[in-house]
């Protein structure tokens, strides 16, 4: 069965990476696309949000991808999942714990799949890396997450709104890597959060985990490039280094040969697999962790943050 899918929320993320991953897999049809800002010329009808994209086409769709920002998602994924549709959210799935243990019982309810789409889990090296931690003894851990928001976000007010997560937006990848691969759950022992003046959301955090030497270093003022690094030493000598966001693995400082099919076509497929089966995966691990930060963390204001670096 083809699972005709639309996307809910048209943006960057849904053109460079949605939309691509759906086309190359044969078991899905893009079929609607739902946009505030007009049609995105993708070949497909669009609509101005899902409740009109339903009234439409009422029998046309089995599934959505909701790439909205994260503070809308809880609402639009409930009409989804009432409308009996198979539900795939971008991460962070919702903007709170409720939220995501909300739908997560109404998908029960419904026997309706849920998929929370942590594409970085779905990174190259991470799943030889969890097999190479399995049942480690952790030493230490450094998390380094810096990037130019104005290359990844850029313009994106609702970034710096309550509920946009700030740094922790990108900072989040790292932490569902994190979790997917290693053999401890994290528990955050404290938290530095740097708000820019007259912003809601953090521009840069730094964590303290519950280890020895468990820390992690959130940045959205890198402007010389991406460090997206995950450096683990374990007690029995070895180093495990995740570089490039996960597309690399090095280990006792040499590279490791890995393989992989891109982050969101491996998404898409554990979603037809979810979808075929009427099964959910809903890891809120991550998202845990940000919250204990935003609810634990020390806030102190910085400088202002504007879009352009000119007067």
């Amino acid at each position: 069965m083809v699972i005709r899918i639309a996307i809910v929320g048209f943006g960057k993320i849904a053109r460079d990476s949605h939309v691509p991953a759906i086309r190359a897999d044969p078991r899905f049809q893009l079929v609607a696309v739902t946009s505030r800002s007009g049609d995105p010329d993708v070949g497909v009808p669009a609509f101005s949000d899902l409740g009109a994209l339903l009234a439409a086409m009422p029998d046309g769709v089995d599934a959505v991808a909701i790439c909205t920002p994260p503070d809308v998602r809880h609402g639009i994924a409930h009409q989804a999942l009432a409308a009996g549709l198979a539900v795939l959210l971008e991460k962070p799935p919702t903007a709170t714990l409720g939220e995501a243990q909300d739908l997560i019982a109404l998908a029960k309810a419904g026997n309706r799949t849920l998929y929370a789409g942590w594409h970085s889990q779905h990174a190259p090296a991470v799943q030889p890396a969890a097999a190479l931690l399995a049942g480690a003894e952790i030493r230490r851990l450094q998390i380094t997450w810096h990037e130019d928001v104005r290359k990844w976000h850029p313009g994106q007010d609702w970034v710096w709104e309550a509920g946009g997560f700030g740094v922790f937006d990108p900072g989040i990848n790292a932490l569902s890597i994190a979790t997917a691969i290693l053999p401890e759950r994290l528990t955050v022992r404290a938290a530095k959060l740097q708000i820019p003046a007259g912003r809601q959301a953090p521009i840069a955090a730094e964590l303290q985990f519950a280890g020895p030497a468990h820390g992690a270093s959130f940045d959205w003022r890198h402007g010389d490039g991406e460090c997206w690094t995950i450096e683990i030493e374990t007690d029995d000598g070895r180093c495990i280094e995740l570089r490039n966001g996960g597309a690399r693995l090095v280990v006792d400082g040499q590279a490791q040969p890995i393989a992989g099919h891109g982050e969101y076509p491996s998404l898409y497929s554990r979603f037809a697999e979810l979808v075929a089966a009427r099964a959910s995966l809903v890891d809120i691990e991550p998202l845990r962790i940000v919250a204990d930060a935003f609810l634990i963390g020390s806030r102190t204001e910085v400088a202002p943050f504007l879009w352009t670096t000119s007067a």
